[in-house]
């Protein structure tokens, strides 16, 4: 049986992306998913020399397999994340933020890594939020994503940094495509963007440099540059329906290669030509408990999760 070799060199190659035509070995494959991360970065100008990032880590294969990525490209990027306390002690939470200082150690990153822990800083942690909250029993990933969202830009912002930049892959970003299309969300396919620009007073450029990757890509990445990412889900995401829409494009895609890449970037393409032009951009005022801003009359979704009765959504 004849052996693939990579496109550039007479190496066994070590994946056969058929979305591209492409097959690679090991040292041109990490070599070809940093340059399409940097063509990404400048496609979309997502950051600069001079911009200071703070990468979003989970503990996961994208995340970390981006945080190394951008070292490799000359970005010293530091790195945040959000302990939510899940499963208690060695659990969930506990063990993405081994994964994180294991990956730090390995590679001798001189990197920052921010921790912000849910129960040391608000009494609470997420599964206890979510226990005693409406919005969180009734959608857990809700109220996870608001925490996140609120706690990461806050941090960005307090430490100085200019941009947020998360691991976001095609099939994470072609999902949520799939499902704002599906019930004709107009404000979030207007919003829905590899760059967010900090436009408002309080918020950080929001930027996703693996936007055009497929999570096929990122594993393979993380493995072959040795890194070791937590490979379990988060419990909370079971039966979640953004995993119910990768599943249908993982079917499309074996059948039709290049699917996901071709919708998400058709998309773009469409909004750029003014197919979802921006709404009217709603009037934001300081969140009265944290000075984030915020469209509710007074407070903040976040601070409204932690006051004793809780309000309506």
């Amino acid at each position: 049986m004849n052996r693939m070799r990579c496109r550039h060199c007479t190496e066994q190659a070590a994946i056969n992306m058929r979305q591209h035509k492409l097959a690679l070995c090991e040292t041109h494959f990490v070599k070809w998913v940093q340059e399409q991360t940097r063509r990404s970065i400048e496609k979309y100008r997502m950051f600069g020399p001079d911009d200071r990032v703070l990468v979003a880590v989970s503990g996961g294969k994208d995340s970390l397999a981006l945080w190394h990525i951008l070292w490799s490209l000359g970005c010293q990027a530091d790195g945040v994340y959000i302990d939510l306390g899940i499963d208690g002690d060695i659990g969930y939470s506990d063990q993405s933020r081994q994964c994180i200082e294991g990956f730090l150690q390995a590679f001798r990153l001189d990197a920052k890594l921010h921790i912000i822990g849910m129960r040391d800083t608000y009494g609470e942690s997420l599964p206890e939020v979510a226990r005693r909250t409406r919005r969180g029993r009734a959608k857990p990933c809700s109220t996870c994503g608001l925490i996140k969202r609120h706690e990461m830009n806050r941090l960005a912002c307090e430490f100085g940094y200019t941009v947020l930049a998360t691991g976001h892959n095609v099939d994470d970003e072609v999902a949520v495509l799939w499902g704002n299309t599906l019930h004709w969300q107009a404000d979030y396919l207007a919003r829905q963007s590899p760059v967010l620009p900090a436009d408002r007073p309080g918020f950080v450029r929001k930027a996703k440099p693996l936007c055009r990757l497929y999570e096929r890509e990122m594993a393979a990445y993380a493995l072959i540059s040795g890194i070791d990412y937590i490979y379990d889900e988060c419990p909370f995401s079971a039966g979640a329906t953004s995993l119910y829409y990768k599943e249908i494009f993982n079917e499309m895609e074996r059948h039709s290669p290049g699917t996901k890449l071709k919708f998400y970037l058709d998309f773009l393409r469409a909004k750029k030509n003014g197919l979802f032009p921006p709404g009217q951009e709603e009037e934001l005022e300081p969140c009265r408990e944290c000075g984030q801003p915020t469209i509710a009359n007074g407070m903040c979704a976040f601070c409204r999760l932690w006051e004793k009765r809780i309000l309506p959504d």
